[in-house]
């Protein structure tokens, strides 16, 4: 960025100077031309120091001038610039440049050019609040590129200035409706933190694939969730899988979870059954009773009532007892929810002496 910066400085010297004679620029002497090309050519072999105190000194010289003095005198502060940005000193270089920029013997055109580089150089140095003024000084008076207005949204990104943030993605996007991943994960960013959050799950989504990383797929899909739209979330993370970016223990129960949330629960039993089976997963009481439920949920008699008789065995617990046998009664196995009942009730749980003299 600061070499950039500075080769657009040196060859914008090179345009000036032949350019002298400009009807609504001062006239410069052959002298000042002569000492500026010099300059210049020094600065394109490096000669960064040099350069760069030769040309404040000559400016300081010349501002007290007459117009073309103070002409030549900007001159000179922008090929300081160069030196400067060369030198890795973006601070110092954009506050050459801010100087050039206020002598008004300038063209207008050629002062809204270096406003425009002093931008990038404030943003470069991490003085991102002033480059964000220069820019949105500058775009009132200009067309912008798509480039320029990804530059600005994501300046106002940092500042956190989200609603105008949102805004510049949007003029972006106008001209670059298929921006590459990083400027996708941008536009998404903006639109989240600006409260859009289809937009942002659009552009989220736009993002996905085998290249992709899991942190984006997971970004996704707690987007999706997060709208209310859990199938979605599901879908997300059921390519993210399918493809192998999403994976391991922690992955795979997260994946059980969402089919549960989208209301595919069988599904999520099955996963379950299957990882358990194979130890993927541990065979743990936890999981035993994810099981349950998604059978429960699944509304598979069999096999949540099956499933809820290992869990009450391995725990022991009155309650797991007692929703087995609710269970049961609910779905008309009688003989199974009076002896789960008392089970419940000989571990503690409180059990209603009508419903057991009932059964």
């Amino acid at each position: 960025m600061k070499m950039r910066a500075a080769i657009r400085l040196i060859v914008c010297v090179g345009l000036l100077l032949t350019a002298a004679a400009q009807a609504d620029a001062p006239a410069l002497s052959g002298d000042i031309i002569a000492d500026l090309e010099q300059l210049q050519r020094q600065l394109q072999q490096g000669e960064h120091d040099s350069v760069a105190e030769r040309a404040r000194s000559q400016a300081q010289r010349l501002e007290g001038g007459n117009t073309a003095d103070r002409w030549a005198a900007a001159l000179y502060r922008q090929l300081a610039a160069g030196a400067e940005a060369g030198a890795g000193r973006s601070e110092s270089a954009a506050d050459q440049l801010r100087q050039a920029r206020r002598v008004q013997e300038a063209p207008l055109s050629q002062r809204d050019r270096w406003l425009r580089e002093e931008a990038r150089l404030r943003l470069a140095s991490g003085q991102t609040e002033e480059a964000v003024a220069l820019w949105l000084d500058w775009h009132e008076r200009h067309a912008s590129s798509s480039d320029d207005r990804w530059r600005l949204a994501r300046a106002l990104a940092e500042l956190q200035r989200w609603e105008e943030a949102a805004g510049w993605v949007e003029r972006a996007l106008a001209d670059d409706p298929a921006p590459d991943e990083r400027r996708q994960m941008l536009a998404a960013s903006v639109f989240q933190h600006a409260g859009r959050g289809e937009e942002a799950l659009a552009r989220l989504e736009a993002t996905l694939g085998a290249e992709a990383p899991p942190e984006a797929w997971r970004r996704a899909a707690a987007l999706a969730q997060g709208l209310g739209d859990a199938q979605r979330a599901a879908a997300i993370w059921e390519a993210g899988w399918r493809l192998g970016v999403l994976k391991g223990e922690t992955d795979l129960r997260q994946r059980i979870e969402l089919h549960l949330i989208a209301g595919t629960p069988a599904r999520a039993a099955e996963y379950l059954e299957a990882a358990v089976a194979d130890e993927v997963l541990p065979d743990t009481l936890d999981n035993r009773r994810l099981l349950a439920r998604a059978w429960e949920q699944a509304r598979d008699r069999e096999r949540a009532l099956e499933a809820w008789r290992e869990v009450a065995q391995r725990s022991e617990k009155g309650d797991d007892w007692q929703r087995l046998a609710l269970l049961a009664n609910g779905w008309g196995r009688l003989e199974l929810a009076q002896e789960a009942m008392q089970q419940a009730q000989r571990r503690g749980a409180e059990v209603d002496p009508h419903w057991l003299s009932t059964r």
